[in-house]
């Protein structure tokens, strides 16, 4: 069983463990240190505080376990975006879908948008499943500057509250 929680300053060693191997690949590709670590959770639970609320983070837990994080972000008054990442050892178990599908609830409802999008990196295929399982419909590309500075095509993807 997979549940989504408000993070803790406890799961920061759990929080280096998502953020290392093969999870960072497509992200930063440094693992998050433990001091790091705390400095996210910390920021999180400072933006948890804020009115108007512009973001929210959930850990993703699986048996009392931190597996994962995910996000939803308030970009404009009515559109948001959501992003995610799980430890290389929890992938293709649905975790991410299942996490997905409840923070688009959310989205819809309590923090009242209308619009959501996403992206991914164009070498992590799993990802774009995610999101279409979710509901999302793929919407074409987005440059994004590579470590070598040539542009990458991040797939995006968005989802209407009408649509689901």
């Amino acid at each position: 069983m997979v549940t989504l929680r408000a993070l803790a300053l406890a799961d920061a060693p759990a929080l280096t463990r998502v953020y290392s191997g093969a999870s960072i690949r497509h992200t930063t590709g440094q693992p998050l240190t433990l001091d790091q670590a705390h400095e996210k959770i910390r920021a999180a639970l400072a933006r948890a505080a804020e009115t108007p609320r512009a973001q929210w983070s959930w850990g993703i837990v699986t048996e009392d376990e931190l597996i994962g994080l995910i996000s939803l972000r308030r970009r404009t008054p009515v559109m948001g975006t959501i992003s995610y990442i799980l430890r290389d050892d929890s992938w293709g178990h649905g975790y991410a879908t299942y996490a997905a599908h409840h923070v688009v609830s959310a989205a819809f409802t309590t923090a009242g948008l209308t619009r959501l999008e996403a992206m991914h990196h164009p070498d992590n295929p799993a990802s774009g499943r995610v999101l279409v399982k979710a509901g999302f419909t793929r919407i074409g590309t987005s440059d994004r500057p590579g470590d070598d500075g040539t542009a990458i095509p991040y797939e995006l993807y968005a989802l209407d509250a009408t649509d689901t």
